[in-house]
């Protein structure tokens, strides 16, 4: 895991895709491999076991007989009896468990209070998620959109639960107990992305989602857009790092699909075998781009978490124990899978810890001026100074 590696931060881009409610239910395949390896099947508790649920914070509560009175013949299953729980380790968007007639559906909305423009675009999320669930299903499938704020006070939709381990800040004893454990989660994550770079944008009608041309370029000038919004002071190194991104810019790889927030906590481990993925999770900011956006950001999270640059503020990330592939590694898996050329991946590291620094001033800025009380964001500008040294140092480490 990485430093922040819990923060949900969103960014904005707009999109062409309008598709209609579906109302099929998939559920992932089951994964054998650990069959042939160990020769049992290592069941591993479900999420609940973890309590990824849990009551609903206060002031985030929803009202349950008007949503229940809005589903009623929308959703397969739904009834007055509609029980609500909270999703409670995300730090923006808002995401429920439902459970109703026997079925359970996942809730995602906005975060209360103002937003960045564009940002926390659910209805976005869902039509990326009905356009890729056919040729992605590590994609939840989705069932619901609506766009009418009265019925909770913002955008929804509903979404399939996926069950399945989330890695956090440890990892449980019944992956532990497994030999090379790491080694195949490891493996697991980086084929998991080489998958998603791998989708026919062309079949899957996903080219509406972005414009390749000039992404990079966009990427920046975005950032560094939302920055200047939300900065609660000045932060001299910033600037050389914007400077750097402007100047240093690289050719873009050729399109793909671009998650945007790829790592550890938003894939969900399948619950049959460590080197199974059963979900990835938090499509808000998928777009069409350069796929090394991804692994930069990956890299940032899975390598550049508890770098001396972030002081208290690093974490020791699950991926620095013994065993987890090293950033070299990482590389070199991803390169040898797609043959990518990645001799510029410090560029995306560095844009990538960037976006996460900005991501997180966005959420202090909220803090600050009293748009959220959630003391989980009080010490947001400290790790946001270390993002900004960390990133800093790998400039003047690179000119």
């Amino acid at each position: 895991m990485a430093a922040c590696q819990d923060i949900f931060g969103r960014g904005c881009f707009t999109s062409g895709i309008r598709v209609p409610v579906r109302k099929t239910n998939r559920r992932p395949p089951l994964d054998i491999k650990s069959v042939v390896r160990y020769g049992y099947l290592p069941m591993i508790p479900s999420a609940t076991t973890y309590s990824d649920v849990a009551a609903i914070r206060k002031g985030e509560e929803l009202d349950v007989a008007t949503l229940a009175e809005y589903l009623r013949g929308k959703v397969e299953g739904v009834d007055s009896r509609l029980e609500v729980q909270q999703f409670p380790s995300g730090h923006s968007n808002l995401t429920y468990l439902l459970a109703t007639g026997g079925r359970e559906y996942v809730l995602r909305r906005a975060p209360l209070g103002p937003v960045a423009p564009k940002a926390h675009d659910m209805a976005r999320e869902y039509q990326v998620l009905y356009a890729l669930h056919p040729y992605f299903p590590e994609a939840p499938n989705v069932f619901h959109l609506c766009e009418d704020p009265a019925v909770i006070g913002a955008v929804f939709y509903l979404m399939e639960r996926r069950r399945g381990i989330i890695l956090r800040d440890r990892v449980p004893q019944e992956i532990e107990r497994l030999p090379d454990y790491s080694r195949l989660i490891s493996e697991a994550f980086i084929d998991c992305l080489v998958r998603l770079h791998a989708v026919d944008l062309h079949s899957s009608r996903l080219l509406a989602l972005g414009k390749p041309e000039g992404f990079l370029e966009r990427q920046v000038r975005g950032w560094t857009d939302r920055w200047q919004r939300s900065k609660t002071e000045d932060l001299p190194e910033m600037g050389i790092v914007i400077g750097w991104l402007c100047d240093t810019m690289p050719a873009s790889a050729p399109a793909t699909l671009v998650h945007n927030d790829y790592k550890l906590d938003n894939v969900m481990l399948s619950a049959e075998s460590p080197d199974g993925i059963a979900a990835v999770l938090d499509w808000e900011m998928a777009t069409i781009g350069d796929p090394l956006v991804d692994v930069g950001l990956s890299l940032c999270y899975w390598y550049w978490a508890a770098a001396p640059e972030l002081g208290s503020h690093g974490v020791q990330a699950l991926t620095a124990n013994p065993g987890w592939y090293s950033r070299e590694e990482f590389i070199a898996r991803y390169a040898e899978h797609t043959g990518r050329d990645l001799t510029r991946i410090v560029y995306y590291e560095i844009l990538g810890i960037f976006k996460l620094a900005v991501i997180l001033q966005q959420i202090y800025y909220r803090f600050h001026r009293g748009q959220t009380s959630d003391a989980r964001f009080r010490d947001f500008d400290s790790r946001v100074k270390g993002l900004v040294r960390l990133a800093a140092s790998l400039v003047e480490r690179n000119r």
